[in-house]
């Protein structure tokens, strides 16, 4: 992550925007080569050049944060559970070949092993917040790491961690009111990619938040995000998003 808010441009120099620095996030990896949320999709990832990768982290029943977007292990490990009644010694045994449920810091040592990459770590509640971070800084990797998710969680992170970077999830037309941005500090604001027109992001620069936004896998909506001036894409087509960006230089 960590691009710099910028302020709102005239629309004489809009087209500028098309010339701006835009980092590439991948969604769960590369989840069209590999399955979500596991070590090969990570790796594949950051072989296709993304600047940081995205994850979803939960907790299994001993209080260990792994990676898994959904709440049950049903969709990807055939494993009609919630992960919160599994233990960590029972995942192995989900063991897909060489595919199995990373833990948050397994994945945190693939990212770091890739100079200046990053995990974006994706909370959807407050649980997660403090075995989280517990495990980024016992490895010492506080300046690799970003979280995003929505306004509770992230404001449990905020708590937790008072310098860590944050993008706050939102799904709003209108910027969130000055108190949240107050309490929360963010330096992103996060919104689904039918939200992130040129009005929106030239507002938000002007508020100074930089804009990540999610989940483009068109080209020409890639191509209309860098438009707008958006600071960072999510994509499940990391190559294709790679490609679109260098061709921009």
């Amino acid at each position: 992550m960590n691009a710099r808010p910028t302020a709102a441009r005239p629309t004489a120099a809009r087209a500028a925007a098309d010339l701006r620095p835009v980092l590439a996030v991948a969604h769960r990896g590369d989840p069209y080569r590999y399955r979500e949320n596991t070590l090969p999709s990570v790796e594949s990832a950051l072989a296709a050049g993304a600047d940081a990768v995205e994850v979803d982290v939960r907790l299994t029943r001993d209080g260990v944060p792994v990676l898994l977007h959904d709440e049950t292990l049903e969709r990807l490990w055939g494993d009609l559970r919630p992960l919160r009644r599994v233990p960590l010694d029972q995942l192995d045994e989900l063991r897909d070949g060489d595919l199995t449920v990373p833990t948050l810091a397994e994945a945190l040592k693939t990212v770091a092993a890739t100079p200046a990459a990053r995990l974006l770590i994706d909370l959807d509640d407050p649980h997660p917040v403090a075995a989280t971070w517990e495990v980024v800084t016992g490895l010492g990797l506080e300046h690799r790491v970003a979280f995003c998710g929505p306004a509770t969680a992230m404001l449990a992170v905020r708590a937790a961690a008072p310098h860590a970077e944050i993008a706050l999830t939102w799904k709003q037309p209108r910027l969130p009111v000055r108190a949240l941005l107050d309490d929360l500090r963010p330096t992103y604001l996060n919104p689904p990619f039918g939200l992130a027109t040129a009005e929106f992001t030239a507002a938000a620069h002007d508020a100074g938040l930089a804009v990540s936004t999610w989940t483009a896998d068109l080209r020409r909506t890639m191509r209309r995000l860098c438009a707008a001036g958006v600071d960072s894409i999510t994509t499940n087509r990391i190559d294709l998003l790679r490609s679109v960006l260098d061709g921009r230089r």
